[in-house]
């Protein structure tokens, strides 16, 4: 089975969004990733609930939304109201990773916890099992167009071997550098969702970048 790929919008033409949405969703992809930036947990600023309850009505992908942000916990009930499926937030970003997951779940969206590349796979153990999702930073977040980092390649076996020792049932996300070569090592690592920004909208012909993504993680 193909892996799932969720193109993000930071890398679309604002100015023709819907056009954008509409070509990825109709090439294969399932998932539409949204990076909200506050610019304190990461240096950019980007988007926000109001751009997810303007995406959500121009497209049936499902939602998977990227906040980089500290005091997550003040964001979670703006995004589920807004429409969002999934709310990716940071081990990094919050003291209380345990109750803003709790918080995601209990207003009916998936969660998601998210770890940057200095962070270790030993920091997220204790909530494995309060999640739909792990996303592995691939690049350090905050800016599009970055370097793949190989060895990230490390924590998705890791995370795999938890998983399976523990008998738990979350997919591995990967963001960051993401191409048809990265998509395929880390496919082959285990991951199965697979965000693709510059990669995918890079002007010359999106949908068939996604169908490349989809037949490398087959």
């Amino acid at each position: 089975m193909a892996g799932i790929i969720a193109p993000s919008i930071l890398s679309a033409d604002v100015t023709k969004l819907g056009d954008d949405v509409t070509l990825v969703e109709k090439a294969g992809a399932k998932y539409l990733h949204i990076d909200l930036m506050d610019g304190s947990f990461v240096p950019s600023m980007a988007y926000g609930p109001a751009w997810v309850k303007q995406l959500r009505p121009m497209t049936n992908l499902f939602l998977d939304v990227h906040l980089m942000a500290v005091h997550p916990e003040n964001h979670v009930e703006a995004l589920a109201e807004a429409g969002a499926d999934l709310i990716g937030v940071h081990v990094e970003a919050t003291p209380h990773i345990h109750r803003v997951l709790q918080m995601i779940k209990k207003a009916g969206v998936k969660a998601e916890v998210v770890i940057n590349p200095g962070t270790p796979v030993s920091a997220i153990v204790p909530v494995l099992s309060m999640v739909d999702q792990v996303l592995v930073m691939t690049v350090n977040p905050g800016f599009g167009g970055q370097a793949f980092l190989p060895e990230m390649v490390d924590k998705i076996k890791e995370l795999m071997v938890y998983k399976k020792e523990l008998g738990l049932d979350f997919d591995i996300e990967v963001d960051g550098g993401i191409n048809n070569e990265t998509a395929k090592l880390t496919a082959d690592a285990g991951a199965n969702v697979f965000v693709a920004g510059s990669y995918v909208y890079d002007k010359k012909d999106p949908a068939a970048k996604v169908q490349t993504l989809l037949e490398v993680t087959k």
